[in-house]
């Protein structure tokens, strides 16, 4: 009688199935639980003859064994495919997801920035938003400068009867080097160390987009006051910088200009990398490629940021990103950076 019921109870387990997680646990209630029809049959097996007791037992544990490998299956079965609906998002980026790669401004930014890092400059960063204050007063900026008027700049706020309290998204970022030199000084006001620091940056100008100019682009400044600084101390770093960036081949010449936070002034040339020097579509066929403008530190600048002009002398440079990246990768349109087309940033895969 006992087996009877165990070989029906074995036909049932092979066969059992379920659509859900509740059907699962109605199967264990029914067959493993504490008044389940297993824990019956060994209720029953007290009253088995002792001759039979060893073929029932085994009979017994190979059905509670079968019982739990099926319904521990069915589990399983429905867990997997219960995950697999909650998984599936018809809005999510198909499989294989591609990986991205660094932006080339960014790639130029921090080859520049490992190259003055590698000569002892440190990083410096300031706010985007900016006074006037920072941006021209302490550059030495004239009150009726051009670079003022709504034509250049954006301004956020305007005093009319004060300039230097207008508000405006900064214009380069010599504006974190006026902030560098005012925190550098001690209870005395003398100097606290040398500066040597490199602020890269994206800066905003007023300026119609085309081809060759956008209304905002990044730059990288650099500044290094101590005493006894020359000129000739910024041609040797200036030339290093180009050698590494464009090649151990690379010249470069410095011609007079003016900027109004320097004095002596002057814009840098390297000799075009792509004919040598000789002459091509690319410099002009002059064998020269402008990239930056620098100069020694203006005493009144040095002034305006609490420094003594009479005991120590400086020099800074500044260059725009784009320009670099230009010059290294030869991109037509200026517009393209800031334009998010895949096709043109997988280009620079290699380059990262």
């Amino acid at each position: 009688m006992i087996l009877d019921k165990i070989d029906e109870l074995l036909k049932e387990v092979q066969n059992l199935s379920a659509k859900n997680a509740e059907e699962v646990e109605q199967l264990r209630l029914k067959y493993l639980s504490k008044k389940g029809e297993i824990t019956a049959l060994m209720n029953d097996f007290r009253e088995v003859a002792a001759d039979q007791k060893k073929t029932v037992g085994m009979k017994i544990n190979e059905l509670k064994t079968l019982a739990t490998e099926r319904i521990n299956q069915l589990r399983e079965e429905c867990e997997t495919q219960e995950g697999g609906e909650e998984a599936l998002d018809l809005t999510r980026t198909p499989y294989p997801i591609e990986l991205g790669t660094r932006h080339p401004l960014t790639i130029v930014t921090n080859e520049i920035i490992d190259i003055f890092s590698r000569m002892g400059f440190v990083l410096a960063d300031g706010p985007e938003v900016e006074d006037d204050n920072h941006i021209f007063t302490k550059m030495n900026f004239a009150a009726d400068h051009p670079a003022r008027d709504m034509q250049d700049t954006f301004f956020v706020s305007q005093h009319p009867n004060d300039v230097t309290k207008n508000i405006l998204l900064r214009s380069h970022t010599s504006s974190v080097q006026a902030r560098v030199m005012e925190h550098m000084h001690d209870e005395n006001g003398k100097l606290t160390a040398p500066i040597r620091v490199i602020c890269p940056g994206r800066v905003y100008r007023n300026e119609a987009i085309t081809a060759r100019a956008h209304c905002f682009f990044h730059q990288v400044e650099g500044l290094y006051i101590d005493k006894n600084v020359s000129f000739t101390d910024l041609k040797q770093v200036l030339l290093s910088f180009a050698k590494e960036m464009f090649g151990a081949d690379t010249k470069i010449r410095l011609r007079p200009s003016y900027f109004p936070f320097t004095e002596p002034s002057a814009e840098m040339d390297i000799s075009c990398f792509i004919c040598g020097g000789e002459g091509c579509g690319f410099c002009k066929h002059t064998g020269w490629v402008e990239i930056l403008g620098c100069g020694m530190v203006d005493p009144n600048v040095l002034e305006l940021c609490g420094i003594d002009s009479k005991e120590y002398t400086g020099y800074a440079f500044g260059m725009g990103v784009e320009r670099i990246t230009n010059l290294k990768y030869r991109v037509s349109d200026l517009r393209m950076f800031s334009e998010n087309d895949t096709r043109f940033l997988e280009e620079f895969e290699s380059a990262n």
